[in-house]
């Protein structure tokens, strides 16, 4: 896993932004479909300039996106977090193939559809086996942005995680018409709006349609809202 820069992070604000510190670079990731409109690849925008430290809207309502300019307060946002608390691998369901294990929160789950491809990535972990499909699967897990899937080594117990930059990716979808969420990358910290520090991931999403009902984490909610950007 990437170490983050030194004091990176983001905070989640009472009812306001996400204040981020550490200068994280900032850029847009569009999904790339393939020829079925299955979710293939990530193609990454040029860099947003941005100072060392910046808020990004979470209440969806910015004019400035996707950047803070106040609005949570002319809206009223509310911004309370209701995701649980405990480590992932304690919400996780488990699904164990022949070489490879499978880990599922599915309340993380932040309709990218990476998953969805080549028979979907819950069968593919009982043919891991195969060579093929034991390159689908491992893609497709490790493009998952929320993190709600991980591949794990059952023969070391490990974690099949591509190390990714330190970043915060803005989510675009064509395929859905839609912005999707914040895509934190390289274990960034997220501290709650009481002090409480999540667990340090390798990706997450964050809700910025302000609508998640999972919050600050995303549940998908822009897809169905048609949230843009």
């Amino acid at each position: 896993m990437t170490r983050p820069k030194a004091h990176a992070q983001v905070t989640v604000s009472k009812n306001g932004p996400y204040l981020v510190v550490g200068d994280i670079a900032l850029a847009k990731q569009t999904t790339v479909a393939d020829a079925e409109g299955g979710s293939q690849a990530w193609e990454e925008g040029p860099p947003l300039e941005h100072a060392a430290t910046y808020a990004l809207c979470r209440c969806g309502h910015s004019k400035s996106k996707p950047f803070c300019d106040g609005s949570h307060q002319k809206v009223g946002f509310d911004g309370t977090e209701t995701a649980p608390r405990e480590p992932y691998l304690d919400q996780a369901k488990v699904m164990n193939g022949p070489v490879h294990a499978l880990t599922d929160v599915e309340n993380l789950c932040a309709f990218a559809r990476y998953c969805d491809p080549n028979g979907q990535v819950w069968s593919q972990v009982a043919d891991t086996e195969n060579p093929q499909v034991r390159e689908n699967f491992l893609r497709q897990v490790n493009r998952c942005p929320s993190g709600r899937l991980v591949a794990w080594d059952r023969s070391t117990g490990e974690p099949v995680e591509n190390p990714l930059p330190v970043s915060i990716g803005l989510i675009e979808d064509p395929v859905e018409k839609c912005s999707g969420p914040l895509w934190l990358r390289g274990g960034i910290p997220v501290i709650a709006a009481d002090g409480f520090a999540y667990e340090v991931r390798n990706r997450v999403t964050l809700c910025r349609c302000g609508q998640s009902k999972n919050k600050p984490f995303c549940d998908g909610t822009h897809a169905a809202i048609h949230f843009r950007d």
